[in-house]
């Protein structure tokens, strides 16, 4: 693997999946992808669901991915543009003890094509616990890419620090997160106390997610008409300077960060939150035995 680079550009692509418009959806993503190398970029990220959108109820949605012939497509595009790529999330059926199950993956894509790592949904949300299975008790892993320690999280995971922690922990300065979120992700009386409350759920915590971990947080989100209750604000976001790109509107879109690495270091002189979560005896032993 070549010298992992001081400085470059992460391109969120905040695509609005249609509804089981396979390949639509994956012809659009190229196409960002293919204009993001173009402006130099060294890694794309597309949102949760992108393939499919969310379509639990659709017959062909755990199917889509059987073939897995679109992540096969995202590695030869990898490869053609040279750039790296985390292509949102498939849903994938596995067979155990006789039962279908079906999981919520995403994958880390090198420029040369190579699947590097992949990180399976441990924190579903409601409606999805209906469908899907997590991945439970298995640890929180690290990947290692050309451009440095990376960790994959997915959408409601963003609600769990300690997700953020285990990955830190073993050295993580990227943090990689696709997402399918909604301003109507609440229940009825919650959204009548505040109809945008996602969006500041969203304003705050990728912000602070970054601050507190001292890594940078590329936040893909669904994108989709604001009437519709699409939240958007996909973002790429560092400690020290809080966002350094972000969606405009709730509609498709594609935002270009120039992401410095060594921000991350004076922000980890500065906090000294890793050195902290390392120490023998740490007083959150959770976060230490990982």
């Amino acid at each position: 693997m070549s010298e992992i680079p001081t400085k470059w550009k992460c391109a969120v692509i905040q695509l609005h999946p249609k509804r089981m418009q396979l390949e639509d959806n994956f012809n659009r993503s190229r196409d960002f992808i293919r204009k993001a190398a173009e402006a130099g970029a060294q890694l794309a990220v597309l949102p949760e669901y992108f393939l499919t959108s969310w379509a639990p109820e659709d017959p062909g949605f755990a199917d889509a991915h059987a073939d897995r012939v679109y992540l096969s497509r995202f590695c030869e595009l990898a490869k053609e543009c040279d750039i790296n790529i985390v292509p949102g999330t498939f849903v994938e059926k596995h067979v155990e003890d006789g039962k279908d199950m079906l999981y919520n993956v995403a994958y880390f894509i090198s420029n040369d094509g190579e699947i590097l790592g992949s990180y399976t949904k441990k924190n579903l949300w409601h409606t999805e616990k209906a469908h899907l299975e997590t991945s439970g008790n298995n640890p929180h892993t690290v990947i290692d890419t050309p451009l440095g320690k990376v960790g994959l999280l997915i959408c409601w995971d963003l609600a769990f620090p300690e997700a953020f922690r285990a990955l830190i922990i073993q050295g993580a300065k990227i943090i990689i997160i696709p997402s399918f979120w909604t301003l109507l992700d609440l229940t009825e009386s919650a959204f009548q106390r505040n109809p945008r409350s996602e969006a500041i759920y969203l304003e705050s915590i990728v912000v602070s997610r970054a601050f507190e971990n001292t890594s940078c947080i590329a936040f893909a989100n669904v994108g989709g008409r604001g009437e519709s209750g699409f939240a958007g604000l996909s973002k790429i976001t560092m400690p020290l300077m809080g966002d350094i790109a972000k969606a405009e509107g709730t509609h498709e879109q594609m935002i270009i960060g120039e992401v410095d690495m060594e921000i991350l270091q004076d922000a980890e002189d500065s906090y000294k939150v890793r050195e902290d979560i390392s120490r023998p005896g740490f007083h959150y032993p959770v976060y230490a035995k990982i």
